[in-house]
């Protein structure tokens, strides 16, 4: 895919998957604004949800770092536990595969510059176009937070926020769902 149709591809329900990376009980108190970022990461979780997007959890070394918080992880319909930093090492292009998604990835996650980062990069690296929701993702320091968004753009995923992927998944005030998910956005305060 050139520059200019990556750049331009649309968010497409039928042919996405949302990964919602490391949102540990644990690790949460330690993320600048995770709070916030729970709350978009539970935001896109119910409105893929709605629209039939499968939702992926991953899970960071449990026993060290604990689970994902309830609100996200009663949200995920697959987890995957993980060793390495990018989930695609412990088999998430294959749990992709297996969901008969694997062309599009919207996601988002804790920590941006670690785990969230390298499986960006890691999905990159396999070919799929990837949409990290920004808004809902994390870190210890801001400015490690700024620095992965820039590298995961300059690497080829696209950043966005929340509402571009609802209406994107949407495309129509036609869609059956579109008074579902529009309560949902004017509900949303991330």
């Amino acid at each position: 895919m050139s520059t200019t149709d990556a750049a331009t591809a649309a968010i497409a329900a039928p042919r996405c998957a949302l990964v919602l990376v490391d949102y540990q009980e644990r690790l949460l108190p330690a993320i600048h604004d995770g709070a916030a970022a729970v709350r978009v990461a539970c935001a896109l979780a119910d409105v893929a949800h709605l629209v039939g997007v499968p939702v992926i959890g991953t899970v960071q070394n449990p026993a060290g770092l604990g689970p994902n918080v309830d609100a996200v992880a009663q949200r995920c319909d697959t987890m995957l536990t993980k060793r390495h930093f990018d989930a695609c090492t412990d088999g998430l292009g294959d749990l992709l595969d297996a969901s008969g998604v694997c062309e599009q990835v919207v996601i988002a996650g804790c920590e941006a510059h670690v785990c969230l980062m390298q499986t960006v990069l890691g999905l990159v690296r396999q070919g799929r176009r990837v949409f990290v929701v920004e808004a809902g993702c994390g870190s210890r320091r801001p400015a490690d937070r700024s620095l992965a968004l820039a590298r995961m753009a300059a690497a080829g995923a696209t950043r966005v926020a929340p509402e571009m992927v609802f209406f994107e998944w949407l495309r129509s005030n036609d869609h059956p769902r579109f008074r579902d998910v529009l309560a949902k956005v004017k509900a949303f305060d991330p």
